[in-house]
């Protein structure tokens, strides 16, 4: 796993969102951007931590903050995910890994004693000029908007 780390430019990306429209990178030129990047769409864990966003969406657009989440979720299966718990932010269907491989959070990982490769629950802030200023590896599911805002 080779992950961005702050300092680093992010190189521009693009991906098809829960509705099959493209999302760029340059699309949040001169903005602050949150990219949170989670294993799987509706399982407990990751819907705590969009739904935990999504209530602090309000403050976080305060701070200047957009938000775009990732994971390697069909356009479908995200789709379902935003409608059910109105998401007011982008969720990115990234099946053929290419924005996960970017930022570098694909790679083994341990569950119940079993090895598997799989997406790191990994978060970035990048700066209006696309690079990271903070990496956040130890999300706290039910508390991650306070994590952004510290």
């Amino acid at each position: 796993m080779n992950m961005l780390k702050v300092g680093d430019k992010v190189p521009d990306f693009s991906g098809k969102d829960q509705d099959g429209n493209t999302i760029n990178l340059s699309d949040y030129t001169g903005k602050k951007l949150v990219v949170f990047f989670y294993p799987k769409a509706s399982t407990p864990g990751c819907t705590a931590e969009a739904c935990n966003l999504r209530d602090n969406y309000k403050e976080l657009q305060k701070q200047g903050f957009e938000l775009l989440g990732v994971s390697a979720d069909s356009e479908k299966r995200q789709s379902n995910f935003k409608n059910k718990y109105n998401f007011p932010f982008p969720l990115l269907a990234d099946e053929d890994h290419r924005v996960i491989n970017t930022f570098g959070v694909w790679g083994p990982k341990k569950f119940m004693g079993r090895e598997y490769d799989g997406i790191h629950r990994t978060t970035f802030v990048i700066n209006e000029e696309s690079v990271v200023e903070k990496v956040i590896e130890k999300v706290k599911t039910k508390d991650h908007a306070a994590q952004l805002l510290a």
